[in-house]
């Protein structure tokens, strides 16, 4: 038999069906995947084996029952940003040590709902904070992908680095993550997996502990695009717990995988070849380009003149949000309590220990952008900028273009604790360049993997949909999953 754990979704899905195994003993062979290969990548910061047996049990119940549900028996990972009731969620930070909440997010819920078991919560940078996963209370997460002849420690992106990591080294079947300015896609680009942000409003927010709260949106990350489709499938609701969630009936995702692109019109925009752009990344861009004429669709140059200024808006509108909701944690009423004099001085000093410096440089910047004097200069200014970001794509999709090709990320992965980076965070902020436009537009973006650079290290290539059409991403996602076929790291941990 194949190893358990190199089943897709849907794998599992067809034999669980034909009871070619059971779910406990592909949930048994995901947590001994986890106990021998966990020590080395750091991707789960929790593990609940009892919890993850019961519910294969309650599956294999079901099953011999004929009441199978979309994903029964699967076995996740959950990224620590969601709150899983009784289990350990602290969203990477030491601030909330020991919280474990009395509830279950709307998007957990939607799975459990549907048969998935529960691995254990996945490490990430603290409150989303971070492009590498370097940022998290629990330490960097490793990437499974190391370059050709190198044994440098590589990162798996973030800030859903544990999710694209565990997914990548086969320690769970697919994960659910969470994107803010590409915390999804850039991860999966990284780690060769398929990730997707879906439109803002398509999946609950509730219980997912907030970011920037314009901005969030919970998505995906899994081994193949039928298997994030499955998975969006089942995450994706309607909420009246969370307002912004969007009253739209969810699509069948799974049934337009492999459908024809014959037809579609593809746009490329011009803004996004930016200066010192590597050449691998520009010659796999036009190879995505050439895979979607072969398969009949149609190519189009398309402009989007404030490109440019998404970058710089994004991180004057994101740090302001996290401010204002970073400042619940205090001391008070949950997690890390460090003791002072009085009132002020344990908020103090327990804001001081329990932040990371990551997370107090944004509070800071969005602290001081809030503030009187600024928020016309900057905030209200950033979303100005907005909003024109927006149009830019309305324009785009008004004229008949049905998706957008772009990289996903400036380079392939880059060092643990690279010294270039950690000198110059603007560095680290700029492997969001290709991915923040979509979170401004509240638009859905989906990474996929499309081939190898020099070094034998994956790079993804991300296609840009109209609001709420992830089936439109989906169908047109596997035509580059078809052409660059899939890619696993050697096994070395």
């Amino acid at each position: 038999m194949t190893d358990l754990t190199c089943l897709t979704i849907a794998e599992i899905g067809e034999g669980l069906a034909v009871k070619d195994f059971s779910a406990l003993e592909l949930t048994d062979a995901y947590l001994a995947a986890i106990e021998g290969g966990n020590g080395a990548l750091n991707a789960y910061v929790a593990v609940t084996p009892e919890k993850a047996r019961e519910m294969a049990k309650a599956s294999d119940t079901r099953i011999t029952k004929g009441e199978a549900g979309l994903l029964e028996g699967v076995p996740l990972g959950i990224k620590d940003l969601f709150c899983t009731e009784g289990v350990h969620s602290q969203a990477g930070s030491h601030i909330l040590d020991g919280f474990k909440p009395t509830y279950e997010s709307t998007v957990t819920a939607n799975l459990w709902a549907d048969g998935a078991v529960m691995l254990g919560k996945l490490n990430m940078d603290e409150f989303a904070m971070g492009s590498s996963n370097e940022t998290s209370h629990y330490g960097p997460v490793v990437s499974p992908w190391r370059a050709r002849g190198s044994n440098m420690a590589l990162v798996p992106g973030g800030s859903s680095g544990g999710s694209a990591a565990a997914v990548a080294a086969r320690l769970c079947a697919g994960a659910t993550a969470t994107d803010t300015g590409g915390s999804i896609r850039q991860p999966a680009a990284f780690t060769g997996t398929v990730g997707i942000k879906p439109t803002y409003g398509r999946c609950s927010r509730w219980g997912i502990v907030a970011f920037a709260s314009s901005l969030d949106q919970a998505g995906p990350i899994a081994r193949t695009v039928k298997d994030a489709a499955i998975l969006m499938k089942s995450m994706a609701s309607i909420d009246p717990k969370d307002s912004t969630s969007a009253d739209m009936e969810v699509p069948d995702y799974p049934a337009v995988v492999g459908q024809s692109v014959k037809g579609m019109k593809i746009g490329i925009p011009k803004e996004y070849r930016v200066e010192g752009m590597p050449e691998e990344i520009e010659a796999l861009w036009h190879k995505g380009a050439e895979w979607y004429r072969d398969a009949g669709a149609e190519i189009v140059e398309v402009s989007l003149p404030h490109t440019k200024y998404a970058l710089p808006a994004y991180y004057i509108v994101a740090p302001a949000e996290a401010s204002s909701n970073l400042a619940r944690y205090d001391g008070v009423r949950y997690g890390l309590r460090v003791d002072g004099e009085d009132i002020i001085d344990m908020y103090e000093k327990t804001r001081a220990a329990g932040f990371g410096r990551e997370v107090k440089r944004r509070v800071m910047i969005g602290t001081y952008v809030l503030s009187a004097g600024y928020y016309d200069a900057y905030y209200l200014r950033a979303q100005k900028v907005r909003t024109l970001i927006k149009r830019d794509f309305e324009e785009v999709f008004e004229a008949g273009v049905d998706a957008i090709l772009t990289p996903a990320t400036p380079s392939a992965a880059f060092g643990v604790a690279d010294e270039d980076m950690a000198a110059d965070p603007v560095k680290m902020y700029l492997n969001d360049v290709f991915t923040v436009t979509v979170n401004m537009a509240g638009l859905p973006g989906i990474a996929v993997p499309a081939g190898l650079d020099e070094k034998g290290l994956p790079l993804g290539l991300q296609l840009i949909g109209r609001p709420f059409d992830e089936a439109g991403l989906f169908k047109a996602a596997q035509i580059i999953e078809d052409a660059a076929g899939s890619f696993a790291p050697d096994r070395w941990w």
